[in-house]
């Protein structure tokens, strides 16, 4: 397995497992009383956002060939790092 492959496999590794606690979120704002709803759908929809950025970078590296991927990784990196930032303080937040 290349470094392009393995390192394509941990971020889509990470994004899966952000998707699931995004799902989370999302269940607890179907229980929450009408204020915190709405915030939590707000955090969550900039969420989904943050992740379908990750995820058109990851497809950009995907595409991209073994000698230029390596400068589409900073922003992959960046774009995932945004997005487990996002993540963890919006469960700080709502926990």
């Amino acid at each position: 397995m290349s470094t392009k492959q393995a390192y394509q496999q941990k971020i889509q590794a990470q994004l899966d497992e952000w998707s699931a606690e995004i799902d989370k979120l999302r269940a607890k704002a179907d229980k929450a009383d009408a204020e915190a709803e709405i915030a939590l759908n707000r955090e969550v929809d900039n969420l989904r956002d943050k992740k379908n950025q990750a995820r058109e970078k990851l497809d950009e590296l995907s595409s991209a060939g073994e000698g230029a991927w390596e400068d589409l990784k900073t922003g992959v990196d960046a774009a995932s790092t945004q997005l487990g930032q996002a993540l963890r303080s919006a469960q700080s937040r709502f926990n």
